[in-house]
C-alpha cells in the first residue's frame, strides 16, 4: 500500500513537471511565432475576405449603376413621351459661341461690342463700348438661363428640352473650322461632341452650318467636309437626307456661300469637275444662302442642291421677302432645288447696333412669327428652317427670356409667358406636318 502511493506520487509529480514544462515552451513563443494569436498568420485569409468584399461591393455597385441608368432612361423616355414627335423638316439655327466665367474663364459674346455704323458720321452719333455681363449683355432680351456657357451640360439639357418642346427635329449648329471662330467668340468645334451626345437622347438630329472665315475656299471647303464627315458622320445624331435619288446624304448650310463664286463652288460641286465631292464618300446636299435673285443664277451654275434664305426680317432682303416666296418655290421646282424657307419671331439688334432701327421688326406678342410661319407653308417649301433658337444679338430667338430690370432695360415675352415662342412653333410644326403629307398625296 505504501509502495503504491509513491507510485502515485512519482507520477502525480511527473505529470506536474511535464505541464510546467509545456507552460513555460508555450510562453517562451513569441506572438509573432504563435499559431494561434499571430495576424500574419492570418491575413491571407483577411485579404481573401477582403478581395470577396471589394468583388461584390464592386458588383453591387454595378448592379445599382445599371439600375441608376435603366431608371434614368426610363425616366427620360417617360419624359420623352410628354412631348410632341420631333419634326425633322423643321429646323433651328443654333448657336454655340456663349461663353461664362465658371466654363470658359471669362465672358464670351454676352461681352459682345456695340459696332461702328459704315458711315463715320452716323457712327459718332452712337455709342460705342463693350457690354459688361451677367447684367448687361449684347441683347435686347434676356435669355431665362442667364449668361450662360454653352459648354455648360445642364444648359444644353434645357436647350435640348426646350427643341423638344417646340416639336423641332434638327438644330443647325452654327460651326467654324476646329481653332477657329467669329470676330468676337472662341473655338467651339470641341462642343459638338457633347451636343450630339444629349441630342442623340431627345432624338433630335443635328446639321451644320458653315460659317464664313478667312480663307475659306473650295479647297478649306472640301477639307471641312471630309472633317465634318469623318468625325461626326457615323454619330446617329448626325442628320442625313434622303434624295429623290435614293441617297441618304448629310445636309450642310452653307452661310454667306455668295463669298465664293461659282466657278470656284463648281470645283467642289459640279459632277463633271475632276476634282468634284459628287459620287465619293463626302458627297453631301449643299444649301446655299439666297439673298440677291441675282443669286438664283449663280446657285445655279455653281451646282448646289437648294437654297435658304435665313433672315427674319420681312423685306430686309429679296430672300427673305415673303412675296418673292412663290416665285421663289417655282424657281427651284424648274431647277429640282431643295426649297428651305426661313422664318423668324421678330428682329432686333440694336444691342450691338444702336443705329439699325430700319430692320427691327415688332414681335407683336407672337404675331409676327405666326404670320411669317403661315406665309412660309403657303410657298409649300421641303423644310422651314427658324431663325433662330438662340441667337441673342440679334434678337430672333425663340428660347425662352424673361423680364429683366436693372441698369440695361430688356424687352421680353409678357404679357405671354417665357415658353411662348416654342409654343407657338410647336403648334405650326403640327401644321406643316400635315400640310406635308397632303403635298405628297
Amino acid at each position: 500500500m505504501a509502495r503504491f502511493r509513491r507510485k502515485s506520487c512519482i507520477t502525480l509529480i511527473a505529470l506536474v513537471l511535464l505541464v510546467l514544462i509545456v507552460t513555460v515552451v508555450l510562453k517562451a513563443l513569441t506572438p509573432e511565432d504563435s499559431p494561434f494569436d499571430n495576424p500574419v498568420g492570418e491575413q491571407p485569409v483577411l485579404e481573401r475576405r477582403n478581395d470577396n468584399q471589394i468583388q461584390r461591393e464592386n458588383d453591387n455597385k454595378l448592379i445599382q449603376s445599371k439600375m441608376t441608368d435603366s431608371a434614368q432612361s426610363d425616366k427620360l423616355e417617360a419624359a420623352l413621351r410628354k412631348f410632341p414627335p420631333p419634326n425633322y423638316y423643321l429646323h433651328a439655327f443654333y448657336y454655340t459661341w456663349y461663353g461664362n466665367p465658371k466654363f470658359d474663364g471669362k465672358y464670351i459674346h454676352w461681352d459682345h461690342p456695340q459696332l461702328p455704323h459704315w458711315d463715320l458720321k452716323v457712327a459718332q452719333g452712337y455709342p460705342q463700348a463693350r457690354h459688361v455681363p451677367p447684367e448687361d449683355i449684347g441683347a435686347n432680351f434676356y435669355p431665362s438661363l442667364g449668361a450662360y456657357s454653352s459648354r455648360d451640360p445642364s444648359i444644353i439639357e434645357s436647350h435640348m428640352q426646350q427643341l423638344r418642346t417646340a416639336a423641332i427635329g434638327v438644330l443647325v449648329v452654327s460651326w467654324y473650322p476646329p481653332n477657329m471662330s467669329d470676330d468676337n467668340g472662341e473655338p467651339t468645334d470641341d462642343i459638338v461632341p457633347l451636343l450630339m451626345e444629349v441630342a442623340h437622347k431627345y432624338h433630335v438630329k443635328v446639321a451644320f452650318h458653315i460659317e464664313p472665315y478667312k480663307g475659306r475656299d473650295e479647297v478649306n471647303m472640301l477639307t471641312n467636309v471630309k472633317y465634318i464627315i469623318d468625325k461626326y458622320g457615323d454619330h446617329p445624331a448626325f442628320f442625313k437626307y434622303r434624295t429623290n435619288t435614293g441617297k441618304l446624304l448629310p445636309l450642310i448650310y452653307v452661310y454667306d456661300s455668295y463669298l465664293m463664286n461659282s466657278e470656284q463652288w463648281g470645283k467642289l460641286l459640279k459632277h463633271t469637275d475632276s476634282n468634284s465631292i459628287r459620287d465619293t464618300p463626302y458627297d453631301a446636299i449643299f444649301i446655299a444662302l439666297l439673298v440677291e435673285e441675282k443669286h438664283k443664277r449663280d446657285i445655279l451654275t455653281a451646282g448646289f442642291d437648294g437654297v435658304y434664305t435665313y433672315f427674319a426680317t420681312n423685306g430686309f432682303s429679296y430672300g427673305s421677302t415673303q412675296r418673292n416666296w412663290d416665285s421663289l418655290k417655282a424657281f427651284c421646282e424648274d431647277n429640282n432645288l431643295i426649297y428651305i424657307l426661313s422664318v423668324g419671331p421678330g428682329y432686333i439688334d440694336t444691342g450691338v447696333r444702336p443705329w439699325n432701327f430700319q430692320n427691327t421688326r415688332n414681335r407683336i406678342n407672337g404675331k409676327y412669327y405666326e404670320t411669317s410661319l403661315s406665309a412660309a407653308l403657303q410657298a409649300r417649301p421641303d423644310f422651314i428652317a427658324i431663325t433662330s433658337f438662340n441667337e441673342w444679338h440679334e434678337g430672333t430667338q425663340i428660347e425662352m427670356a424673361i423680364p429683366k430690370t436693372g441698369q440695361t432695360v430688356y424687352m421680353d415675352y409678357l404679357p405671354n409667358k417665357p415658353a411662348i415662342y416654342l409654343e407657338i412653333t410647336r403648334k405650326w410644326a403640327a401644321i406643316f406636318g400635315g400640310e406635308r403629307r397632303k403635298w405628297q398625296d
